[in-house]
């Protein structure tokens, strides 16, 4: 009878626990008895830890994304600031505390729980979660234009602050706190590469011949609404990503794979990331150039087994027929020079 509706009962049951912890094995033994599987199997979930531990990496980001210190959500909920670092580490939060922050927050608990799919509106939010999910994945395949940015060279980083800024209109509403919440996103996204380059997951990159030719023509720039008005050393930066994703294509080191696609491409970009115990695959209208977007959309993060393997199944078909190694290389190398 819990088929269809098992989130719903599980909050009512929830909400009479003093923690997750004593919640989680609850659930565990009720679930099992009912339908058999463990509970957060079927979410690609793998144990009480895991779960505790995604909350506290989701209460983390979530933060980030309302612009709140730890202090400002002690100071707004009457939870020490000490147990806030305690919950955004990791360690079991009891129920009244969760509902508390959740409010502050404005996010639902099965957003906190990564029940179905994590429905993000903030850039600074989902690019955090990227990072903690990334910081545990073995394979990450990418779809995200107009260069997967965990590949970019250092000198994009050093462009992207300018990058983001001009892509928001100077008539747009809410610039407020515009400067403080790129550096916050430019922060997490070189977090998120430090990460890649120690950890060396492997890496799966699906590139658009198209989006390449498109993105050298109008630079590396936050608006390409007039391509001709892009200054030289956009154009050259663009050029220098290109020229790196060659080299990739060239020397293919270990645990990098590329591939160029000349047929059309997803509109919007995604990842999937694979871990040993469950997969996750995330979906963003958020890009990083040609044009760049930080502000405006809603990406999602969900291990939906359907979801994964619908995208798991595009990336596949994309990636037979793509070009690879010397000759997907000499193609950049012809559109670099052209």
């Amino acid at each position: 009878m819990f088929r269809g509706q098992p989130f719903h009962i599980s909050v009512k049951i929830f909400l009479i626990f003093e923690n997750i912890s004593d919640f989680v094995y609850t659930l565990h033994i009720v679930w099992t008895s009912v339908t058999g599987p463990k509970p957060f199997e079927a979410n690609g979930m793998s144990s009480q830890y895991q779960l505790i531990s995604d909350i506290g990496n989701r209460l983390k980001s979530y933060r980030l994304g309302a612009g709140l210190t730890p202090e400002d959500v002690a100071r707004h909920t009457g939870i020490s600031r000490a147990a806030i670092y305690r919950y955004e580490s990791g360690q079991p939060i009891r129920v009244d505390a969760l509902g508390k922050i959740a409010d502050l927050l404005d996010v639902s608990l099965a957003s906190l729980f990564g029940v179905g799919s994590e429905n993000i509106s903030s850039a600074l939010t989902f690019f955090e979660r990227l990072r903690q999910i990334e910081a545990e994945a073995d394979q990450i395949t990418a779809l995200f234009g107009p260069v997967p940015y965990l590949l970019t060279t250092d000198g994009f980083d050093d462009l992207l602050p300018e990058v983001l800024l001009e892509s928001v209109p100077e008539t747009a509403a809410n610039r407020d706190g515009l400067e403080s919440a790129i550096a916050q996103i430019c922060e997490i996204l070189r977090d998120r590469k430090r990460q890649f380059r120690t950890r060396r997951p492997n890496f799966i990159g699906l590139l658009s011949v198209s989006e390449l030719e498109y993105f050298l023509a109008s630079g590396l720039m936050g608006n390409t609404n007039d391509p001709a008005a892009a200054p030289a050393r956009r154009q050259e930066a663009a050029r220098a990503e290109i020229a790196a994703v060659a080299e990739l294509l060239r020397d293919q080191p270990i645990g990098i794979q590329l591939g160029l696609v000349q047929d059309s491409m997803p509109s919007t970009s995604f990842q999937i990331l694979r871990q040993a115990t469950r997969s996750q695959v995330a979906v963003s209208p958020f890009r990083l150039g040609a044009p760049a977007n930080v502000r405006i959309g809603v990406a999602t993060i969900t291990a939906a087994e359907e979801s994964v393997k619908l995208h798991q199944q595009v990336a596949e078909s994309l990636w037979k027929h793509s070009l690879k190694g010397s000759e997907a290389a000499a193609l950049l190398d012809q559109i670099v020079k052209v």
